[in-house]
């Protein structure tokens, strides 16, 4: 019997202490290198955007690959190429921890639109809120203090 798996998640963290680092310019590149990242452990990315103090990433994971070793492996693999290539200056790490929601394949293409659309909605919605709003909208209990 084969595997046979479709989760769609979203994936955001920022940048420590979400100082606003990812500048415009340079963003293409860290997306594009994320991409990688993906496409080595068999994962589909269907979208990645964000701010300057923050990623989202649409992808679904392949079912060999863990969440918690995807996301520290892009963290880990991204931070050190931002350091290398000098890619944001002011860029030191990105935080601890991480969001990861799933969705339904009905929510998709609103979720790929939601994140291509990064920086008009964040001229809305600031991420702390965007980021309740979506705990509360999951079920997710949190602390406030470990939002901040």
């Amino acid at each position: 019997m084969s595997t046979y798996t479709q989760i769609l998640y979203q994936i955001v963290f920022t940048t420590k202490h979400r100082k606003k680092v990812l500048l415009k310019k340079n963003r293409e590149i860290l997306f594009k290198y994320i991409w990688g990242i993906l496409t080595e452990k068999n994962c589909v990315l269907y979208q990645i955007n964000g701010i300057e103090d923050h990623i989202h990433i649409i992808t679904h994971l392949h079912p060999s690959i863990a969440l918690a070793d995807l996301v520290k492996d892009i963290k880990v693999a991204s931070s050190l190429m931002i350091k290398e290539e000098k890619l944001f200056p002011d860029f030191t790490a990105w935080q601890i921890g991480y969001s990861a929601f799933t969705y339904s394949q009905d929510a998709k293409q609103n979720l790929i639109n939601y994140v291509k659309n990064q920086e008009k909605h964040h001229k809305t919605e600031e991420y702390i809120n965007e980021l309740k709003r979506t705990l509360k909208e999951h079920n997710i209990e949190y602390d406030e203090k470990y939002l901040l």
